[in-house]
């Protein structure tokens, strides 16, 4: 992996919030803060600690042989397991619940290749809300898509088993797979009250960063789904094919997108920030602060934007809002964003498995801190669990009074408001045209006035 920073997140849930199914291997693993590189491998650490914490630590290891010699169930005792739970429960206590974590050695292994933006399984984001595990959206061309999942289908069982009371990592362990397997899930459609079975034919998944579509008025839908090595990349061509076919205006849809690495985001932001825009300010645990700001070349530099966010937009996706709108650049939309703003550091541990820590914090330009409050959008516009979020195809499919009026009305708003912001801008410009003719006239005017007269 090279010297690049990441950033890491989960939203909504205590362990993952939308993410995607790898396997489901999880692509919201993408998410992430992760600080210039990697530890190498540290030795077992003996009580780093002043006596009185490590005595104070002994309590644990008295409560761990309790647990492991009298719980009425020795099967479930297993050390790796309650090592695993034992981390995480010290790492919650931080308050950085949801971004700082710990990975055993198969979830890094899996984190890692999810950052090349590709993986086996199924292709399908999901999160859990009110207890029941739903499709936020199944992956554009993959095999979710293709067997006829649907966003918004609650997912009751995986091959006969219930899911009830299950987590993302649960869930994650019993459906991920290699290629050419297959997966049965039990489905409760939107708007059916029988459920029916899908069977899933595991395949490698690329995930494309960015993909758009033209809407009605010229105006170009853009959704990001996240921030992976090409997210850059992929934005500047969908933005430079957008203008070629005659956009005069952009929303940029970054509602639940989990995030991603560092060095995409400031890529994405100075597609439509000037050079030298401050993009975010990382502060240390001293106080000590960092400004990155915008790279030059950025090819949007001029279009009215709209930026859609949601609660599962995170890390990276809020890097981006918060410049936008800190600049004065976008109208952002939507619901208040998840809130991460820690940068983290991955330190290898000695089995393998790795302790993603929050070692920084970012701020937003104008110095608002995001860990654990999020980017307040400029214009609240709620949208229920059970709606499903229009993607580009999908809403340029739809005639121009369909698409106003549908279920999605944070992308419905955002299309109004664009429009709204690009009739401002021609009113402003036509007014700029009258008023230097209207000079340029006024001065030929007196100039020919005061022109001596020949005789």
């Amino acid at each position: 992996m090279n010297n690049t920073v990441l950033m890491w997140m989960r939203a909504r849930m205590p362990l993952w919030a939308v993410t995607i199914l790898l396997s489901l291997t999880l692509i919201g693993g993408l998410a992430g803060g992760v600080y210039a590189g990697y530890h190498l491998n540290r030795p077992p650490a003996a009580c780093p600690e002043s006596p009185e914490v490590c005595e104070q630590f002994s309590v644990f290891w008295e409560a761990w042989e309790l647990a492991s010699e009298r719980f009425v169930d020795p099967a479930a005792t297993d050390p790796a397991e309650m090592t695993s739970g034992a981390i995480n429960g010290m790492l919650d206590s931080l308050g950085d619940n949801g971004h700082t974590r710990f990975l055993s050695a198969d979830e890094a292994q899996q984190w890692e290749e999810s950052l090349r933006g590709s993986f086996e399984g199924i292709g399908a984001y999901i999160d859990v809300r009110n207890g029941r595990t739903i499709i936020v959206a199944p992956i554009e061309g993959s095999p979710a898509e293709r067997a006829g999942l649907r966003p918004g289908d609650v997912i009751l069982a995986v091959n006969g088993e219930p899911t009830s009371g299950w987590s993302v990592d649960e869930l994650r362990t019993r459906v991920r797979g290699p290629s050419g397997t297959s997966v049965t899930l039990r489905v409760l459609h939107p708007g059916e009250s029988v459920p029916v079975d899908v069977t899933v034919v595991r395949a490698q998944v690329v995930v494309p960063s960015a993909n758009w579509a033209l809407l009605p008025d010229d105006v170009a839908l853009i959704r990001l789904s996240s921030f992976d090595d090409d997210a850059g990349k992929e934005l500047r061509e969908a933005l430079t094919d957008a203008r070629r076919q005659g956009a005069r205006a952009l929303i940029l849809d970054l509602r639940n997108n989990p995030g991603g690495l560092l060095d995409q985001a400031i890529e994405v932001a100075s597609q439509f920030l000037p050079e030298g825009t401050t993009v975010l300010i990382e502060e240390n645990r001293a106080g000590e602060r960092k400004v990155t700001a915008a790279r030059r070349g950025g090819v949007a530099l001029d279009l009215p934007l709209v930026v859609l966010i949601n609660e599962s937009s995170a890390s990276s996706a809020e890097i981006v809002s918060g410049a936008l709108q800190a600049a004065g650049r976008a109208v952002l939309i939507g619901e208040t964003t998840f809130g991460t703003g820690t940068v983290l550091t991955p330190f290898r541990l000695s089995d393998g498995s790795r302790l993603l820590l929050g070692t920084q914090q970012w701020l937003t330009p104008d110095e608002r801190t995001i860990r654990g409050q999020g980017i307040e959008p400029d214009e609240v516009v709620a949208l229920g669990d059970e709606v499903a979020l229009l993607s580009p195809g999908e809403a340029a499919a739809l005639p121009a009074a369909e698409l106003r009026a549908s279920s999605d009305t944070q992308l419905a708003r955002a299309l109004e408001r664009v429009l709204e912001v690009a009739a401002s801008r021609q009113e402003s410009r036509d007014g700029t045209r009258r008023r230097a003719s209207l000079t340029a006239h006024g001065a030929h005017a007196t100039i020919r006035g005061n022109a001596p007269i020949l005789r």
